[in-house]
């Protein structure tokens, strides 16, 4: 018989939504970080939010509530990641959605100088730490159905990063790009969709040494076509979509969101 009720409504923005989703966010004691697992949280997710230091991550728990796990992690130590994974699946109830692998370190100064520890140290954690987690991450995903892994590597793994000279961020965060693409072609056809985010010049806690100096800032400025640095909303849209299967038909990808810096 007819029916006079009405069609569903056509929302297109729940393609962003995340609920019943478990996710982990690196680097989530401050900065980025810590703005992506709000957004996430957000998004209805399940967030377990990892960093070095515990104090922060509970706060953060603390303030966001319900469906937000801290666990402490070093990205650099196979077994601390291997305890995070493990953790997030149970939290998940045997599942997991969602991993970002956004914690970073960087040494400046010029690369003759640059100690061979601090090299190591910056590839253990922004490259060798988050390839292991997505090693983790992976049949957890697979047995969940499929998952999205977002990368969160930097415009410096895309250009150069002289006048400001740290060869061993530029080379993990170029490193982390790659990788991207490489697990991005691997484990598509397995569900696991693997993308990364590039941001540019944003406040945190690795720049903090830019801002309050005028010719940083002018530099900034300068070089960014929209003439100023990045605010720290304007990273959500990236990650929720990638996050999310509003990009279910995107893989490997590095999405640079720079204000133009890498496009002249």
């Amino acid at each position: 018989m007819p029916t006079d009720a009405p069609a569903p409504r056509f929302d297109p923005a729940s393609a962003f939504r995340l609920d019943g989703r478990t996710a982990i966010v690196t680097g989530a004691s401050a900065g980025l970080g810590r703005r992506f697992a709000r957004v996430l949280h957000g998004a209805g997710a399940t967030v377990v939010v990892a960093a070095r230091r515990g104090g922060a991550l509970e706060d953060l728990a603390a303030e966001l509530g319900d469906r937000v796990v801290a666990v402490p992690t070093d990205v650099a130590d196979p077994a601390s990641c291997q305890h995070l994974v493990e953790t997030a699946v149970d939290v998940g109830g045997g599942s997991l959605d969602v991993l970002v692998n956004n914690a970073g370190i960087s040494w400046i100064g010029p690369a003759e100088q640059e100690p061979p520890e601090e090299w190591e140290r910056t590839l253990a954690v922004n490259l060798t730490g988050p390839f292991r987690l997505c090693q983790l991450a992976f049949e957890p995903m697979v047995a969940s159905g499929g998952g999205a892994i977002v990368n969160v590597s930097s415009m410096l793994g895309l250009v150069a990063g002289t006048p400001v000279k740290q060869a061993g961020y530029c080379a993990s965060k170029g490193g982390l790009v790659n990788l991207t693409r490489e697990l991005g072609a691997q484990w598509a056809r397995k569900g696991v969709r693997v993308n990364g985010i590039a941001p540019g010049w944003f406040h945190s806690e690795m720049t903090e040494v830019m801002w309050g100096d005028d010719a940083s800032e002018a530099y900034v400025r300068r070089g960014a076509p929209i003439g100023r640095e990045g605010a720290e909303h304007e990273l959500d849209g990236a990650l929720l979509f990638l996050a999310s299967d509003a990009s279910s038909y995107v893989v490997g990808h590095t999405i640079p969101v720079d204000g133009g810096w890498t496009a002249v």
